[in-house]
């Protein structure tokens, strides 16, 4: 698997905001997306997405063009909420170690107000048939200890039972799982998640830090709400133990994903489309 972290400058921003030399603190926002490369995204070259948002940021910012990243998604994910190379804080695949600092922690000991959505799934990992599943069942770190003020996740250790992250998403909310998200879009949901906390921030005037470790484009290949087959029930949860879905979609997905980051991170105003579960039934 492979990783972008979108924004990549707002990373600078955190550790200017930890420094305290400043006199007014900025708000960052930090993005990541999950299983993209730069042939992804137009701004490094790709010719086969459509990816208009991050190539404003990237014409408007500062673009990198030497970094790296880690090959799957929980070391990634370890690694930049920690700081720390995962030879020193690798525990297993699925799993934060109890106990580690984040920038979640870090910037809210600074003053900020934090919030987290998206992804976690950083939490007892394994089915119980995985082998020696009974050695990292029930470790690593709930969201509520990470350091973070507002959380709404997808995969927060319900491990057999960790449901869709698309359409009708399985998502905890601030120590609740949510029940009106039947024909909802996960990344709609975070993306409204995330503007209503920043929206109250800066009218309390408090700095902020928003996470946003994204689902997009990763693994299963659905339907997003501007794709042609949107609403058709078997499209949008293919049966498990399957491939995953359709790789036609992928092309949908990274279009969805650079229209959230538009919606959070340019704040363009762009409908959230919802489907009904019966619409397309027999």
């Amino acid at each position: 698997m492979k990783h972008v972290v979108l924004g990549a400058i707002l990373v600078g921003l955190i550790f200017a905001a930890c420094s305290g030399g400043a006199p007014k603190r900025p708000n960052v926002l930090l993005i990541m997306a999950d299983d993209i490369g730069i042939e992804g995204l137009g701004c490094y070259g790709g010719q086969d997405y459509q990816t208009p948002h991050l190539d404003r940021l990237a014409a408007e910012g500062m673009r990198f063009t030497h970094a790296y990243s880690q090959p799957l998604c929980t070391p990634t994910r370890v690694q930049i909420m920690t700081g720390k190379y995962n030879h020193r804080n690798w525990q297993c695949f699925g799993v934060l170690p109890m106990g580690e600092k984040t920038f979640g922690h870090m910037m809210s000991d600074m003053g900020y107000k934090t919030l987290i959505a998206g992804k976690w799934q950083l939490t007892s990992y394994d089915p119980p048939d995985f082998p020696n599943a009974e050695r990292r069942r029930g470790t690593g770190t709930h969201p509520k200890d990470a350091g973070f003020d507002e959380y709404s996740l997808w995969h927060t250790g319900h491990t057999e039972l960790k449901g869709p992250r698309y359409a009708d998403p399985v998502i905890l909310e601030n120590g609740k799982f949510r029940k009106d998200l039947t024909g909802r879009y996960g990344e709609d949901v975070w993306v409204e998640f995330i503007r209503k906390f920043m929206k109250r921030c800066k009218k309390s005037g408090k700095p902020f830090f928003v996470y946003y470790p994204m689902a997009l484009p990763h693994w299963p290949f659905v339907p997003t709400p501007r794709s042609d087959d949107w609403g058709i029930q078997e499209k949008m949860h293919p049966p498990l133990g399957t491939s995953g879905g359709d790789t036609k979609y992928f092309p949908d997905m990274v279009a969805y994903m650079d229209e959230a980051v538009g919606r959070v991170a340019i704040h363009r105003t762009v409908s959230i489309a919802t489907w009904n579960l019966s619409r397309h039934q027999a």
